[in-house]
């Protein structure tokens, strides 16, 4: 618990304050620093070994791949038609707060790029670490059924995220990636299936985004894709546990019952290095990171600055088609700031003429 709470208050003190400066630096920062780096730090201040306490041992390839897989079919059959539900039953107004597509609207290709590997490849290996690494061994720590510390880890990674949208969703992933880690005995394929969703769901964004399909739920059409998605999907999710039972080696090496039930006895190196030794690293990569994003990147500052300073209302599917176009527009402009190609006045005067729009005018 005591881990848990030193990564929520360094991810509100750092991670946010760092994504007010750039989205997609945050995040990538917020991960390296917070998740992975505070994960470890608390690990080795404790006397612990952290590759070996969070189970990072290679499993084979046959548990990774099964992972993966997992992760993909479990997206179709579970997690979509979930947030799908979500999105129909809460207040239209959540789901303009918590519009994760926000965050890819007016980035220029650099930014988008970095975003896209930061939740593809960064976030999976970094909250598996910390989640189901050290919070979950931890939780395993005094004892009881693993269940309960995988539905524990589950609740509490899905509350980090900070989005009551797909606050379920996330259970069941948390959930998901807790049952690999206790079933194969390594961290792997749970990295791999939280790759495979976040890999699944970033490439449908993009899809759908391309193909200008709407992105709140409603349709009929919707309903009944969404119903042979649960009706397909959970078939062959429903196969794939099968052949577990059939299959043992997907898994990895078998594993008695006493040795899944029997939680893992800390792992005692040496006498815990003076922590500030240990923290001082961290500190200077964090600091050299942020310095030189902000010696590279300056005009990437400035546009969060703006972006800040003048919040925007959101435009409501059902919103005239000339207020989408304003808005479209506002992001183009926005990614031509980015460039260079206009001065950042001419973005931020159209960004605070926007702004002071009433949500009533964009509704």
């Amino acid at each position: 618990m005591g881990a848990a709470a030193a990564v929520f208050v360094a991810f509100l003190a750092s991670g946010l304050l760092v994504q007010t400066l750039n989205v997609a630096f945050g995040i990538w920062f917020t991960q390296i620093f917070v998740f992975l780096g505070l994960g470890w730090y608390v690990l080795r201040a404790t006397g612990r070994e952290p590759v070996r306490y969070t189970r990072l041992a290679f499993p084979g390839l046959a548990p990774v791949v099964f992972g993966f897989v997992l992760g993909v079919v479990n997206f179709f059959a579970i997690v979509a038609p979930v947030q799908y539900v979500a999105q129909s039953l809460l207040p239209p107004a959540w789901r303009e707060i918590y519009d994760v597509a926000d965050m890819f609207r007016g980035q220029s290709s650099l930014e988008m790029a970095f975003i896209v590997v930061s939740v593809t490849v960064v976030a999976p290996l970094c909250e598996e670490f910390f989640f189901r690494g050290v919070f979950f061994q931890g939780l395993r720590a005094p004892g009881g059924p693993a269940m309960r510390a995988v539905l524990l880890s589950a609740v509490v990674f899905s509350m980090f995220h900070l989005d009551p949208v797909g606050f379920f969703a996330r259970v069941e992933l948390g959930v998901l990636f807790g049952w690999l880690l206790v079933r194969t005995g390594s961290l792997w394929p749970a990295i791999l299936a939280h790759t495979a969703n976040n890999l699944v769901s970033m490439v449908l964004f993009f899809s759908a985004r391309h193909l200008e399909m709407p992105e709140q739920p409603g349709s009929q059409e919707q309903a009944k894709g969404m119903l042979m998605l649960v009706l397909i999907g959970g078939a062959v999710l429903w196969a794939l546990l099968a052949a577990t039972r059939r299959f043992p080696s997907l898994l990895g090496p078998p594993r008695s019952r006493e040795e899944l039930e029997a939680p893992e006895a800390p792992i005692l190196l040496m006498p815990a290095p003076r922590l500030l030794q240990l923290a001082v690293p961290w500190m200077l990569a964090a600091v050299l990171a942020l310095g030189t994003y902000k010696a590279v990147d300056p005009l990437g500052i400035q546009l969060s600055r703006i972006d800040r300073d003048f919040p925007l209302q959101s435009v409501p599917e059902g919103a005239p088609d000339a207020l989408h176009a304003e808005r479209k527009a506002l992001y183009e402009l926005r990614v031509q700031a980015r460039r260079g190609e206009i001065p950042l006045g001419e973005y931020a005067q159209e960004r605070a003429r926007q702004s002071k729009q009433k949500k009533t005018d964009v509704r």
